[in-house]
């Protein structure tokens, strides 16, 4: 009896734990307002290796692809592996500025914490002095923003470093997480000043982490190096942004019809009209403004195990940002089929038809198959534009002060040949480079992407439905 009680009463420990997480997770998160984009808009994620080989603002990307389809906006990832603020600060001109954004992210740290210095006994000196230079580069980032009155701002506080989890055995660098929430607290109080845009990744993030933690010591959203969010962490990290937007509860469509009196009760963000009933039949006519948002179940990106879908394990993303909600009361007892432009969706009761249904989690839904067209489009953009992000490494990296940025030469690949001998991250993106070096080639993926994304923006366009509701 005694080993029963200490087990209950760690496991009652353990909820609590769980519950503080996820209040003081939640606190976090509902903290924190930016200004949603708007049309027009040229969105610049400017980052480290985390923005350039990730997903999260290609995630935001779709949200705004399928849930505002008539606005149109502009995302360029601006991130290479490896940046510090002071090669952020190097580039920012040309790299940043020189696309005329309306709207700049900004997020530093991950790099700018250290790696190796870690394990050396002066690590706390050694990251004060890291700490100093950063900041040192970002305040010349800060001014070049300064200038540019009509930009809006926005710091990100960086996803975080996983000390914790028993996942990844290597790159355990005792210290550094903390050093990269004090660079997240630097960075809140710079957006304070400024009076810009500010959000955290680094703690709501860390909460989750510590949440999955306390029932699995492997969980973490960046399980392969403790560094890098997998696909299921950068739809976190896309959520947490969306959600600092002040865009949660807003639903792809809610639409409630009353079938005795044959009347649409409620039709937010849709059109219902025509609507007819038969002693066993409902029909109508059903235009939502908007498409469900589609999940990807596939792994994408160099190095990743998990999918996107995935992140529904630990965020509300469903509940918050992914409701097409019908619901028909009124109804006879009994069971109904829906079917959509005459496909078979599902059937359900009419206890659940009068509650209602969320056609958004329904994926053979005629507009959850379109929004996937978009979500498959826009995977053929962000692929264009990884090899982009690989040339402006070499460019950035290798060329910039060698006095060859954009020469476009033989002494150019010459010069990036000798030093990917000796290292590394040279040599793994030297062949995209030994197609980039011509602006023929780069031209035409840019008339690539333009033209993915004038075909994202015809077809992400809701259409009427037909919708009918038999009883079995």
């Amino acid at each position: 009896m005694l080993v029963i009680k200490k087990l209950k009463e760690k496991l009652t420990l353990r909820v609590c734990a769980v519950m503080v997480l996820l209040v003081s997770f939640t606190a976090i998160a509902k903290a924190q307002t930016v200004a949603p984009f708007k049309n027009g808009d040229r969105v610049a994620f400017v980052g480290n290796s985390i923005t350039d080989g990730g997903h999260y603002h290609s995630y935001i990307w779709l949200y705004y692809m399928t849930r505002f389809p008539d606005m149109r906006v502009t995302f360029f990832n601006a991130g290479i592996g490896g940046d510090i603020a002071k090669q952020i600060a190097r580039r920012f001109d040309d790299d940043v500025l020189n696309r005329n954004p309306t709207v700049v992210t900004v997020t530093w740290g991950m790099n700018d914490t250290g790696y190796m210095e870690w394990f050396a006994d002066n690590a706390q000196e050694t990251f004060r002095k890291r700490l100093d230079t950063s900041i040192k580069y970002y305040h010349i980032i800060e001014e070049k923003l300064k200038r540019l009155p009509n930009v809006k701002k926005v710091l990100v506080a960086s996803s975080p470093y996983d000390e914790t989890t028993t996942s990844a055995p290597n790159n355990l660098y005792k210290g550094k997480s903390a050093a990269l929430l004090q660079i997240a607290e630097f960075q809140e109080a710079a957006a304070k000043k400024n009076q810009w845009g500010f959000i955290d990744l680094n703690r709501p993030m860390t909460a989750i982490n510590k949440q999955g933690q306390a029932t699995d010591p492997a969980f973490s959203l960046t399980p392969n190096d403790r560094i890098h969010p997998d696909n299921d962490g950068h739809m976190v990290m896309a959520y947490l942004i969306l959600k600092a937007q002040g865009l949660a509860n807003n639903s792809v469509a809610n639409v409630q019809i009353e079938a005795g009196s044959q009347k649409v009760v409620k039709a937010e963000n849709a059109v219902v009209n025509k609507l007819s009933r038969t002693t066993n039949d409902i029909t109508f006519n059903y235009l939502a403004k908007a498409l469900p948002y589609p999940l990807d179940t596939v792994v994408r990106g160099w190095g990743n195990h998990r999918r996107q879908a995935d992140a529904l394990k630990v965020i509300p993303f469903i509940k918050e940002f992914n409701q097409e909600v019908l619901a028909v009361k009124g109804l006879a007892s009994g069971k109904y089929s829906l079917q959509i432009d005459g496909q078979a969706i599902g059937n359900w009761s009419a206890d659940d038809l009068a509650k209602g249904i969320n056609l958004a989690e329904q994926t053979n839904t005629p507009q959850y198959q379109q929004a996937l067209q978009v979500m498959a489009l826009n995977e053929e953009r962000w692929e264009i534009e990884r090899r982009f992000r690989n040339h402006a490494f070499i460019e950035f990296n290798v060329l910039f002060d060698r006095g060859l940025y954009n020469a476009d030469n033989a002494v150019a690949m010459d010069t990036v040949n000798a030093v990917a001998k000796r290292e590394i991250f040279v040599a793994g993106n030297k062949s995209t480079y030994l197609t980039s070096q011509y602006k023929s080639v780069r031209q035409a993926w840019q008339m690539e992407m333009d033209l993915l994304l004038a075909q994202i923006y015809k077809l992400n366009k809701p259409v009427v439905r037909q919708v009918n509701l038999t009883r079995l």
